[in-house]
C-alpha cells in the first residue's frame, strides 16, 4: 500500500517533467519522412505510461520523428496478454518488430530499442532520396 502512495505521485511527476521538456520532432523532407514512416509502420512499442525506461524510449521516438504505435501494456489487457504470451515476459518497454510476412520479433531493453531505431533512421538518412 505504501508503495502505491509513493508510486502514483512519482509517476505523475515523471509525466509532467516529460511533458515540459519534450524533445522537438525533426523537420525533414516529406519524401524522407514518408520513407521512414514506411520503414517503421510495422513497429509497436509496448509500454507503461510512467515507467522511466518507457519515457526514455518514447522521448527517443519523438526526437527521431518516428510514428510508432504505442500500446499500453499496463492498462489494456489485450496488449498485456499479447506481450506476455508472444513476447514471453511482461517487461516494458518492448518493441514488437513485424516483418513483411507477419513474423514478430520482440526487442526488450530501452537502450537496445533506441539503438535499433537510431540505426533504422541513420540508414535511411544516409541513402540518397530518389525524386
Amino acid at each position: 500500500m505504501i508503495f502505491k502512495l509513493i508510486r502514483w505521485p512519482l509517476g505523475q511527476l515523471i509525466l509532467l517533467v516529460d511533458f515540459l521538456t519534450a524533445p522537438k520532432r525533426p523537420e525533414r523532407d516529406a519524401q524522407l519522412q514518408a520513407m521512414i514512416d514506411d520503414r517503421t509502420r510495422h513497429l509497436a512499442l509496448y509500454q507503461f505510461a510512467t515507467c522511466p525506461f518507457c519515457v526514455k524510449t518514447r522521448r527517443a521516438i519523438r526526437r527521431l520523428g518516428l510514428n510508432i504505435e504505442l500500446r499500453d501494456a499496463q492498462h489494456d489487457p489485450k496488449w498485456r496478454n499479447q506481450l506476455l504470451a508472444e513476447g514471453g515476459r511482461l517487461q516494458t518497454p518492448c518493441l514488437a518488430i513485424s516483418d513483411d510476412s507477419g513474423q514478430l520479433r520482440w526487442l526488450y531493453e530501452s537502450k537496445d530499442i533506441i539503438a535499433y531505431l537510431e540505426q533504422c533512421v541513420a540508414t535511411l538518412e544516409a541513402a540518397p532520396v530518389q525524386g
